[in-house]
């Protein structure tokens, strides 16, 4: 056996079904699908940084070469990567490594729609740093960010507006350590979209997002930044963020008025 084919078969003990799941799991099945064990590897190279954002990968004929499979079966590990948007396909220029900056990258985390007319003619939210301050985490911010209670955080709270009317309201919980440096004022200055941002000057790449949504009635400083009415409810979202490896690296708590939008979710 070859030394490139054995680092492919030790992948299948390490890599889960999850694709977007890098961590060790001895739970899983002794054996995968070669394509599996393929888009192990390329995510491994992806978290590792051998490939940036926005750069391009090696050809399908070159991977196939470097992990001594078939074309098609690179050509498979890419299109489940590109389903998920960690890669992105350019016809006639290649493959390359999915960014945040992107134009079908950047908002596909941000769920809410206007009920009437083209999502795009309200153009991006404007955007509104109302705090960003750096704290202990307590008990139930620390178990979702897989820190330990009193480590440092980054406390972020901003308005986002449409049209001039403020719509939602956010509160974000980071991990000090990965976004030192992070402050108010580079959050106001930045034009694009706040994953972005992370991705750029942190190098921390948010790949999936799990959420919890339920019905909520405000409290006075929701009313107040909001510009709502006391019995005015609200859509609460909470989302945690991870990068690579399943890492949580974002708490957000939104909280989004409804009366002229909708949250829109594809299920596939």
């Amino acid at each position: 056996m070859s030394a490139q084919t054995r680092v492919i078969v030790m992948a299948s003990q390490v890599f889960s079904a999850d694709p977007l799941d890098t961590s060790d799991a001895t739970s899983a099945p002794a054996f995968s699908p070669l394509y599996q064990q393929i888009k192990g590897l390329i995510l491994q190279a992806l978290q590792s940084g051998e490939w940036k954002p926005g750069e391009g990968i090696p050809s399908e004929m070159e991977l196939a070469a470097r992990y001594r499979v078939s074309q098609g079966t690179v050509r498979k590990a890419i299109d489940e990567l590109a389903s998920h948007h960690l890669l992105i396909r350019r016809q006639g220029k290649g493959t390359f490594v999915a960014t945040h900056a992107e134009q079908q990258v950047q908002y596909r985390f941000l769920k809410l729609m206007p009920d009437l007319g083209d999502p795009k003619s309200e153009g991006p939210a404007q955007r509104k740093i109302i705090d960003c301050k750096r704290l202990r985490a307590n008990a139930d911010i620390a178990r979702a960010l897989a820190i330990r209670s009193g480590d440092a955080v980054l406390q972020v709270r901003r308005v986002l507006s449409f049209a001039g009317s403020p719509t939602i309201l956010e509160d974000l919980w980071l991990p000090g350590t990965p976004f030192k440096g992070l402050t108010a004022e580079r959050l106001s200055e930045y034009d694009g979209p706040m994953y972005a941002l992370f991705e750029t000057e942190f190098g921390v790449r948010m790949v999936k997002a799990e959420e919890k949504i339920k019905a909520v009635m405000p409290d006075s400083a929701q009313c107040k930044l909001l510009e709502i009415k006391a019995n005015t409810p609200l859509l609460s979202v909470e989302r945690l963020a991870y990068t690579y490896n399943d890492t949580p690296m974002e708490l957000r708590r939104g909280f989004y008025v409804t009366d002229t939008h909708h949250y829109h979710n594809d299920l596939n």
